[in-house]
């Protein structure tokens, strides 16, 4: 049985980080992911982990201005708490709607740049999507591949979700590019008119994507780090216990 990852980032808005430890570890979770938000006093986060039975072996740092001149601090935050894979969320916003091949492959080249220091300070080192990476961009192109093409280097945590919501047909994306999907993130699509309250996402097993069989491509590929998330959960510790009973199969 896979063990499962759970992204901090879905438990934001819920707190103290100790008490969602302690709620992840009695979940059944063992690793959790880390994000800006758990950063700030890396010792005392690794504490809590610790004492919740947890580990942090990824996380994600932005923009990536974080593995340029903010690299120092990254890779001593990513040493704090025992990572061993990092990733670059997110564009910054003037790509995220604007964007243009150019601009794409601008950041690619900065990505590509940074992964020889990642990879001697012993982390891999990746992307993470969202949907404009698969909508076309002015002249057609789409920047997931302008990323992985010009950065040649850098690994892929696919969220599978967003793939969907940029139009992707997430299966091709697996099989095209298997030798760089390392991670991948967990999450669901809620079906139209349902969770509004949550952006329309909704618990795993409890909407539209097919995670039995996305779970079993995504094996196909170096993918094996499986990571949970809701973006944007009323309820964290029902989004938590729900999604993880329900993947008892996968």
């Amino acid at each position: 049985m896979t063990e499962f990852s759970y992204q901090l980032y879905s438990s934001r808005n819920f707190g103290p980080w100790a008490a969602t430890y302690a709620m992840l570890a009695k979940a059944g979770y063992t690793m959790v992911e880390g994000f800006g938000g758990v950063y700030e006093d890396a010792g005392a986060t690794k504490a809590a982990l610790d004492a919740a039975g947890l580990t942090m072996p990824s996380g994600h740092f932005f923009p990536a201005g974080a593995f340029e001149d903010g690299l120092e601090d990254s890779l001593a935050t990513a040493k704090a708490l025992g990572m061993k894979r990092v990733f670059c969320p997110a564009p910054e916003d003037d790509l995220r709607d604007n964007g243009t091949s150019e601009d794409w492959k601008a950041l690619a080249h900065r990505l590509e740049a940074a992964a020889p220091k990642l990879r001697d300070a012993g982390l891999d080192f990746g992307w993470h999507n969202h949907h404009w990476e698969f909508m076309p961009l002015p002249d057609g192109s789409i920047a997931m591949e302008i990323l992985l093409q010009e950065a040649p280097s850098i690994d892929w945590e696919m969220d599978v979700a967003w793939v969907v919501k940029g139009g992707g047909d997430p299966l091709a994306w697996m099989e095209r590019y298997a030798d760089r999907i390392t991670t991948a993130h967990i999450k669901d699509i809620a079906a139209d008119g349902e969770c509004e309250d949550e952006d329309g996402w909704a618990d795993v097993g409890h909407g539209t994507m097919d995670w039995a069989g996305l779970t079993t491509a995504l094996r196909k590929t170096r993918c094996d780090l499986f990571i949970m998330e809701h973006d944007n959960p009323s309820d964290h510790a029902r989004f938590a216990e729900r999604s993880i009973a329900s993947t008892n199969t996968y």
